[in-house]
């Protein structure tokens, strides 16, 4: 087993403490979801540290809003905004096809928790398609973008990861009584087990990507939620619960996206700004096994490209 990774950052850390002494100019990064919630303060980090940065939102209004202000708080004028509907492969497929040139960063961070069970047009749970699905069309849409140059791509994972292993047997609750809970926790599980798998087969392409849980934070990222079924996940976790702001919530993409420490780093999960520890049954934090097992990477990798229908020259 291979040294756990830790780094001077902690919980407490803030993105732009992360990103304090790092020279990004030069470097291209994505973010999905960048318009809200901790998406905004990935932008701003990114943006402070000297980057250029596309916002990849749905709404473009709410993109343009943000990185207006952005581009004034930081004084980076290389902002820019583009539509993406992670639910529409069409969407997602004209987006990649949209860039030209290298990509340094790609940070997957938009996504959806716990709505009412909902399909796409292909039959696709909601949960799953946007937060895996879009997300692995998407990074392999841009692959070789990434290998131009070297690249690191971030997935925002979840705590709720451990809520559900991928139940391949019936992804899309075909089947089984949909619950909201085991719908988000699979699709967390699945951002961990794309890294994983991705670390395999691009160790050689100078592409790298990990996992992470930002921690609990309070956006829009729970409008499904009322405001007291939130309390009640947090008794759930033990009460002692302590949320982050947005600020400190990006912290840990920053980490994975940035830090020397992660240079040639693939396939793992970090919280709390550190490579994570095995959860256990008495404390509702850590990374489970199944998230890291790589016969159900590889395995969620040909069902993801099965379920897609993709081509070989999509996957190259």
């Amino acid at each position: 087993m291979s040294e756990r990774i830790t780094t001077p950052f902690g919980r407490e850390s803030t993105a732009l403490e992360v990103v304090e002494g790092v020279d990004l100019s030069g470097r291209r990064a994505v973010v999905t979801g960048g318009a809200s919630g901790i998406g905004v303060e990935t932008v701003r980090a990114l943006a402070a540290a000297g980057a250029e940065v596309t916002i990849a939102a749905r709404d473009v209004e709410a993109g343009q809003k943000v990185a207006s202000e952005l581009s004034a708080a930081t004084g980076n004028k290389n902002i820019f905004v583009a539509p993406l509907e992670l639910t529409s492969q069409d969407s997602v497929k004209a987006f990649a096809r949209g860039w030209d040139g290298p990509l340094h960063l790609l940070i997957n961070n938009a996504g959806v928790m716990a709505p009412p069970l909902t399909r796409t047009p292909e039959g696709w749970e909601l949960q799953f398609a946007t937060n895996h699905l879009g997300h692995f069309t998407l990074t392999l849409g841009l692959l070789n973008s990434l290998r131009a140059e070297g690249a690191r791509v971030v997935n925002v994972s979840s705590t709720g990861h451990l809520n559900s292993p991928v139940v391949f047997e019936d992804i899309h609750f075909e089947r089984r009584a949909y619950d909201p809970w085991l719908a988000y926790g699979q699709s967390k599980t699945a951002n961990v087990l794309f890294g994983v798998e991705a670390g395999a087969r691009w160790a050689g392409d100078g592409v790298t990507m990990n996992a992470l849980m930002p921690g609990g934070i309070l956006t829009n990222l729970q409008r499904h939620i009322s405001a007291e079924e939130v309390q009640e996940r947090i008794r759930i976790r033990g009460g002692g619960l302590t949320m982050k702001s947005p600020e400190q919530g990006a912290a840990t993409t920053l980490v994975v996206a940035t830090s020397p420490l992660l240079e040639g780093v693939s396939g793992k999960y970090f919280e709390d700004c550190n490579e994570a520890l095995p959860t256990t049954e008495e404390k509702r934090s850590g990374v489970a096994d199944y998230a890291l097992d790589p016969d159900a990477a590889a395995h969620l990798w040909k069902v993801s490209v099965e379920t897609l229908g993709l081509k070989a020259k999509e996957l190259a």
